[in-house]
């Protein structure tokens, strides 16, 4: 058992390295598609802002997740996690599209449109995740 766990071990880092390394290239694009300051409008306490970023950030991990359980090689593993993002951006222009108002709205501290993106990203991830079965 223990030169299993230390033979998988380099593994464990390699794919854990990639995961960090994806979610933190999503976050930075993300925040730079979304027209406010997330990380700002969080620190000065607006939780619908938060409350859309965890939402977007749940909705890109669960691919990566699966992902991580099903690729074979982490090139795989970083193809799959561009695709995530990519679908995660086109969910947030969607509802972007059709409830326009929502840049202002999450700006000034409205939770529904922050509690709809947020269900709406983890739900499109869970579809992704699920999509991802190779």
């Amino acid at each position: 058992m223990l030169n299993h766990l230390l033979t998988a071990l380099p593994s464990f880092f390699a794919y854990f390295g990639v995961a960090v390394l994806l979610i933190a290239l999503f976050l930075l694009v993300y925040v730079n598609v979304t027209p406010y300051e997330e990380f700002a409008l969080i620190r000065a306490g607006n939780a619908a802002a938060a409350i859309s970023l965890s939402g977007a950030l749940l909705g890109f991990v669960l691919p990566i997740a699966n992902a991580i359980a099903h690729s074979d090689t982490l090139a795989d593993l970083a193809a799959w996690g561009a695709i995530a993002g990519v679908v995660q951006i086109l969910a947030y222009l969607a509802v972007r599209f059709g409830l326009p108002a929502m840049r202002v709205d999450i700006h000034d501290g409205k939770m529904a449109p922050a509690i709809f993106l947020a269900a709406l990203s983890v739900g499109v991830g869970i579809i992704n995740a699920a999509c991802m079965s190779y």
